[in-house]
């Protein structure tokens, strides 16, 4: 049961995780993953050559009894998980069998630009009854997913989405790895889908789903080793909810945020945005017992998974969990970084669609195509909105970067809500917030709550990459840009 004492303990954990609010700038003396064992080295992996048909299929969202709901999926399981190993190489070719053109973004992989999966930026659309392949070697280890990059909001509201993870990165190897992916789903009694994004909603925190699920399943429950080392994979990959992890019922640790390792500390609760992974090495009970994986940002504690010990050959012991090796992420050069700033704003004045665009812009098509814009702006980045009316041509770069140059983007949250802020292509340090007392860590998705200030640093990667906050209706309502490194 949820008890005072778990509350206030819960509480004193966010101060060190990340979600108490407070004043001043905070952060730890310690460089992400500092200290962490070197990785041996890794030799050639195989070659996964793998095909994704993006289809309309059935599933009961609902529960088995319930009403069968025609999802979006890029294989006949929902969310289904590849698994690879650090070294291999992933070709991945996309059959798009939807009404409208998709494509697949490798969300937090460090890819070639040409691989990204944005359409009309970095590829075509891929239309429908096209194919288009992907090919691409991981550099990290970790916990990643993939989805489409235009009408994310019906496409990813529909289950567009699949998850990506990369092994290698244990000293030991866990006695089960489980995947927990959260997504809420906007659906009617009958298992029809009602609107995915509304005006008040895009225009505030975002439009909630009606039915909360964890891999598809309203009640997720699995078993495990009792007395077992037990690795959790938390990806919240809900269009708008914030959730905040934590685990009763067992000793826990966590080990990674968007999948880069990190000192393991024990987990109080750990607040993850739209977009956001967190993995978690827990110790399961005794054979017969269970823990819980709950999130506390709801109004009631909501159990992300129920997980039962089972009978074992594993005898209790000590829990000091070995640390991951350390990510081989470039780290930025602080001392001699350049410094940009960005605010994430309302939009100024009106900003419809653009009906003129120059047909010289090799990207001007994005400003035509309804799959990839709002007919209204409700959110901007430095006064700039995606589409703006105010630019007959495609807007130009938030930012002009140099490829290998280190930077510091201090990024500031001028509304009263939160916004998960993505940047595609690069893993980023966490370096500073203003309202959260943090150890730095490694991340591809930073959590900005209201008038906080967040410092983040990297090296540019070159190409053109897209930046913007992952509340699905807020970057497709505006909140959306790219910086071009060259």
């Amino acid at each position: 049961m949820l008890t005072r004492r778990t509350v206030l303990g819960g509480m004193a954990g966010l101060a060190g995780a990340g979600a108490l609010a407070g004043t001043g700038m905070r952060t730890s003396p310690a460089r992400a993953g500092e200290g962490l064992p070197a990785r041996p080295s890794v030799p050639a992996g195989r070659r996964h050559d793998l095909t994704f048909v993006a289809a309309e299929r059935e599933a009961r969202l609902l529960g088995p009894s319930g009403p069968v709901s025609r999802v979006w999926t890029y294989t006949d399981d929902l969310f289904g998980v590849v698994r690879m190993r650090l070294g291999d190489t992933l070709r991945a070719r996309l059959d798009n069998r939807l009404p409208e053109h998709t494509s697949m973004h490798w969300h937090g992989i460090r890819v070639p630009n040409s691989q990204d999966g944005v359409q009309y930026l970095t590829q075509p659309p891929v239309n429908p009854g096209e194919t288009f392949a992907y090919e691409f070697t991981p550099p990290d280890t970790g916990t990643f997913f993939f989805h489409p990059h235009c009408n994310e909001t019906g496409q990813v509201g529909r289950g567009l989405a699949g998850i990506l993870i990369v092994e290698g990165d244990e000293q030991e190897p866990s006695h089960a790895d489980l995947v927990l992916a959260s997504k809420d789903w906007r659906l009617a009694e009958d298992g029809s889908w009602l609107s995915f994004d509304t005006l008040e909603g895009a225009s505030r925190a975002g439009t909630f789903g009606t039915v909360r699920a964890v891999n598809g399943e309203q009640a997720f429950s699995a078993e495990v080793p009792a007395h077992g080392d037990i690795r959790l994979r938390i990806l919240n990959l809900d269009a708008t909810r914030m959730i905040e992890v934590g685990v009763e019922g067992a000793e826990a640790y966590v080990i990674a945020t968007d999948g880069n390792p990190i000192t393991p500390f024990p987990l109080h609760s750990w607040r993850l945005g739209a977009a956001m992974r967190l993995d978690v090495l827990v110790r399961a009970p005794a054979a017969g017992r269970t823990f819980r994986v709950l999130d506390y940002f709801s109004a009631e504690p909501w159990p992300l998974a129920t997980v039962r010990a089972a009978p074992s050959g594993l005898q209790p012991r000590p829990f000091s969990p070995k640390p991951l090796y350390v990510s081989s992420v470039p780290r930025a050069d602080l001392k001699n970084a350049e410094r940009m700033s960005f605010a994430f704003s309302a939009a100024t004045g009106a900003a419809g669609f653009v009906q003129a665009v120059a047909q010289d812009d090799p990207l001007a098509k994005v400003l035509l195509d309804s799959l990839c814009v709002q007919e209204s702006t409700f959110w901007a980045i430095n006064k700039a909105s995606w589409p703006n009316a105010d630019h007959r041509r495609m807007p130009p770069p938030l930012a002009m970067l140099e490829a290998g140059r280190s930077y510091v983007f201090e990024l500031m949250n001028a509304t009263p809500h939160p916004h998960p802020i993505h940047l595609h292509g690069h893993m980023f340090e966490v370096l500073s917030a203003s309202r959260s007392d943090v150890p730095r860590f490694l991340a591809d998705t930073v959590l900005l709550h209201p008038k906080e200030r967040i410092e983040i640093a990297f090296v540019a990667e070159r190409g053109d990459w897209m930046f913007h906050c992952h509340i699905l209706e807020h970057l497709e309502f505006g909140m959306m840009g790219y910086v071009r490194a060259v």
